[in-house]
């Protein structure tokens, strides 16, 4: 069984901007990645990074049935603006079996949930693959070698040990 990461975002230039790094060094542990946007007009971006990518409404509109990831990032853009993914979230953190990321901060966290900055530092190959999938998306920038994220703790240690506290 391969660990599965699911990543929802605004669309696919806001996914590789602020968290391809993070995704592809995740595809090349192994891990299953799975990218769920709104427009999936040109995919080609995460795909150069390693994910599959799906539309997020029709996932949505099935309330998740059938996913069960074991990390789950998050677009703060994407919780302000969607009842729905913003209950899937709360879920996820309630239940404590799963990695929870967010990125962004549009999104004030649950009171009850502690949620705390960490940084994904990209690997070498993670910064050369970021960049050409940046420049596929037209946006020709050299990516930064970090990637921060808000995570929510977990009642499990987090399976990937690829993020650290910010400090």
């Amino acid at each position: 069984m391969r660990y599965r990461l699911d990543i929802v975002g605004v669309d696919v230039l806001d996914v590789v901007q602020h968290a391809g790094g993070w995704l592809f060094d995740r595809a090349v542990a192994g891990w299953d990645v799975t990218v769920l946007v709104a427009d999936l007009a040109d995919a080609r971006p995460l795909r150069i990074l390693g994910a599959e990518v799906l539309e997020l409404e029709s996932v949505l509109a099935t309330g998740g049935r059938g996913r069960q990831p074991h990390a789950l990032a998050i677009a703060s853009e994407v919780l302000a603006a969607d009842t729905r993914t913003h209950r899937g979230l709360v879920k996820a953190l309630d239940d404590g079996g799963m990695e929870v990321v967010v990125w962004g901060e549009s999104w004030p966290p649950p009171p009850e949930h502690r949620i705390e900055p960490v940084v994904h530092r990209l690997s070498v190959a993670a910064q050369a693959f970021k960049a050409q999938a940046l420049a596929a998306a037209g946006v020709p920038a050299v990516p930064g070698e970090v990637e921060v994220f808000r995570s929510g703790l977990s009642a499990f240690p987090p399976v990937g040990a690829d993020l650290s506290p910010v400090g």
